[in-house]
């Protein structure tokens, strides 16, 4: 299962974005309003969740040169990555745009599609008003 958020311009250097979303501690402040509990804990994994869904555990998995920030899952039930794509069209603007990829059966894909698609929507709203004005 793939999905994507739509390429969002947001006004901020693509540097700065990157470092930012490089610090795990950072995500919290992302997070949609439903969040029930968030944690970082060792090697910048962080923990999360949402109102009505399990406890996620995301790890990161490779930074490449400023331009990609790649979490996985920490736990084997739920077998996904988070790609965060930074692409620089000037100074003082980046386009941002998140994957998620996911191994699950068609039964829990159907489940959670919808959820998983507002949530990947909601932390690419968070990041762009976060450097709104």
């Amino acid at each position: 299962m793939e999905l994507k958020t739509e390429k969002t311009t947001i006004n901020q250097n693509q540097e700065v974005i990157f470092e930012f979303l490089e610090d795990s501690k950072n995500f919290e402040e992302l997070m949609p309003s439903s969040i029930e509990k968030f944690e970082v804990v060792e090697g910048g994994q962080f923990n999360f969740q949402l109102s009505g869904m399990p406890e996620i555990r995301l790890k990161p998995q490779s930074k490449s040169k400023s331009d990609q920030i790649i979490l996985t899952s920490a736990a084997e039930k739920f077998d996904f990555d988070l790609k965060i794509s930074l692409e620089g069209i000037n100074e003082h603007q980046t386009q941002v745009q998140l994957l998620f990829s996911g191994n699950f059966n068609s039964m829990m894909a159907m489940m959670i599609k919808s959820p998983i698609n507002n949530f990947i929507d909601k932390l690419l709203e968070n990041l762009a008003k976060k450097y709104q004005g």
